[in-house]
C-alpha cells in the first residue's frame, strides 16, 4: 500500500511543475491562442499562430511516442471515446471562442495574466470557474445533459484518426498511429518552418516547443507515473486526476474544481489534483517570470462596459469549455495530441467563434466611429 499511497500527491506535484513551466514560458513568449487568431484576422500575421501549431505538432509527436512505447494508453482518455457528441464540440467550442475574445484571452492566458498582476483576468477567472462548475454539476449541467450531450453519434470504436487509418488500411494500431501522427505533425512542421521570419524567432520556437513538451509531460505524469493498482479495490487506477483517467493540461473544468476546493477546503474528500495544481502552477510560473523580468503590472478595468464584456466572456468560456470537453489547451493541444476527431472539431469551432467575435468587434468599432 505504501507504493501507491502517495501517487496522488506525486501527480499533483507534477502538475504544479508543468504548470509553472507553462506559465513562465507563455508569459515570456506571449503564447496566446486568442492573440494568434487576432494577429491573423486583424493584421495578417501568422507568427503566434505558427507557434501554436508548433506546439500541436510537438504534442502529437511526443504523445504518439508515449503510446507506441506502451507508456500510456490513450484509449482510456475521454477525448477518444466512441460517443461522438458533435453538437457539444461545435457549440461549446464556438461559445468558448466568443468568450475568450470578450475576456481578452483563453483560460490559460487568463491564469498567465493573473500571475502578471491583471485584475481583469482575476474577475474572468472567478466567473469562468463558477460557470464551469455550474456546467459540470449545476444548473448549466441540466441544459448540457438534456439538450446537447444526447445529440451524438456512436462510432462503436475510438474516435481518433489512428483508428480510422487502421480501419481503412488494415494496419496494426502502432503503425496506424505512427502514420497518422507523421502525416499530420509533418504537415504542420512544414507549414510552421517554411516561414523565414518564424525560423528567426527564438521566442516563437521556444514557446511552441516547450508548451508542446509540457502537454506530453502531462500525459506521462497522469498516464504512467500515476497509474497503478489500487490496494483497496485491486483495480488499476489513475491517481490524482478529477476525470479518474489519464489527462493532460486543460484550464476550464480545473478552474471550477479549484474554486470548489478553495470554498470547501475542510472537506477531506477533496484533494489537490493534477488539473488544479497545473492551474495554480501557471499563476506561480507567470508571476515568477513577471517579477524577475520586472514586467509585473497591476491592471484594472477601463469602465463598466469593459467589466461587463469580461464577465460575459468568463461565463461563456466556462460553459463552452466544459461542454466541448476542453479549451484551447484542453482540446486545442491536449486533445489534438491524441488526434481525436472531437478535438479537431472543437479546435476549428473555437477559432471560428473567436474570429467571428473579432469581426463583430471591428464592425462595432467602425459603426461607433
Amino acid at each position: 500500500m505504501g507504493g501507491t499511497s502517495n501517487l496522488g500527491s506525486m501527480v499533483a506535484w507534477g502538475g504544479l511543475l508543468l504548470g509553472a513551466i507553462f506559465g513562465a514560458v507563455a508569459n515570456r513568449t506571449n503564447f496566446c491562442t486568442m492573440g494568434a487568431v487576432s494577429d491573423v484576422v486583424n493584421m495578417g500575421s501568422w507568427g503566434r499562430m505558427r507557434m501554436w501549431l508548433l506546439a500541436i505538432a510537438v504534442g502529437i509527436i511526443g504523445t504518439t511516442a508515449l503510446q507506441v512505447a506502451g507508456l500510456v494508453d490513450l484509449g482510456k482518455s475521454f477525448y477518444v471515446r466512441p460517443n461522438f457528441t458533435w453538437l457539444s464540440y461545435i457549440l461549446g467550442g464556438f461559445l468558448f471562442g466568443v468568450g475568450m475574445t470578450l475576456g481578452s484571452g483563453c483560460g490559460s492566458k487568463t491564469l498567465v495574466r493573473v500571475g502578471a498582476g491583471n485584475l481583469k483576468s482575476l474577475v474572468v477567472f472567478v466567473f469562468l470557474g463558477i460557470a464551469a462548475y455550474m456546467t459540470l454539476k449545476g444548473l448549466f449541467a441540466i441544459w448540457r445533459t438534456t439538450w446537447l450531450d444526447p445529440v451524438a453519434v456512436d462510432l462503436a470504436r475510438r474516435s481518433d484518426l489512428p483508428t480510422l487509418v487502421g480501419g481503412w488500411t488494415g494496419m496494426g494500431a502502432a503503425n496506424a498511429a505512427m502514420l497518422a501522427a507523421g502525416v499530420v505533425a509533418g504537415a504542420l512542421l512544414v507549414f510552421v518552418f517554411k516561414d523565414r521570419e518564424f525560423r528567426g524567432s527564438f521566442d516563437h520556437i521556444l514557446g511552441g516547443t516547450v508548451v508542446g513538451l509540457v502537454i506530453v509531460g502531462g500525459w506521462y505524469v497522469t498516464g504512467h507515473l500515476g497509474f497503478a493498482e489500487n490496494p483497496d479495490t485491486l483495480e488499476d487506477t489513475f491517481f490524482g486526476t478529477n476525470s479518474r483517467t489519464l489527462e493532460s493540461l486543460s484550464f476550464t473544468a480545473p478552474v471550477g474544481y479549484t474554486l470548489e476546493l478553495l470554498m470547501l477546503w475542510s472537506d477531506k474528500s477533496l484533494t489537490v489534483t493534477f488539473g488544479i495544481a497545473a492551474a495554480v502552477g501557471i499563476i506561480i510560473g507567470s508571476a515568477a517570470y513577471a517579477l524577475a523580468s520586472r514586467t509585473f503590472r497591476w491592471e484594472g478595468f477601463a469602465g463598466a462596459e469593459d467589466t461587463g464584456m469580461h464577465v460575459v466572456g468568463g461565463i461563456l468560456m466556462g460553459f463552452g469549455g466544459v461542454t466541448a470537453l476542453g479549451c484551447t489547451i484542453g482540446q486545442g493541444l491536449s486533445g489534438m495530441s491524441t488526434l481525436a476527431l472531437g478535438s479537431i472539431l472543437a479546435f476549428l469551432s473555437i477559432i471560428a467563434g473567436s474570429a467571428a467575435t473579432m469581426k463583430w468587434q471591428y464592425w462595432r468599432l467602425m459603426r461607433e466611429a
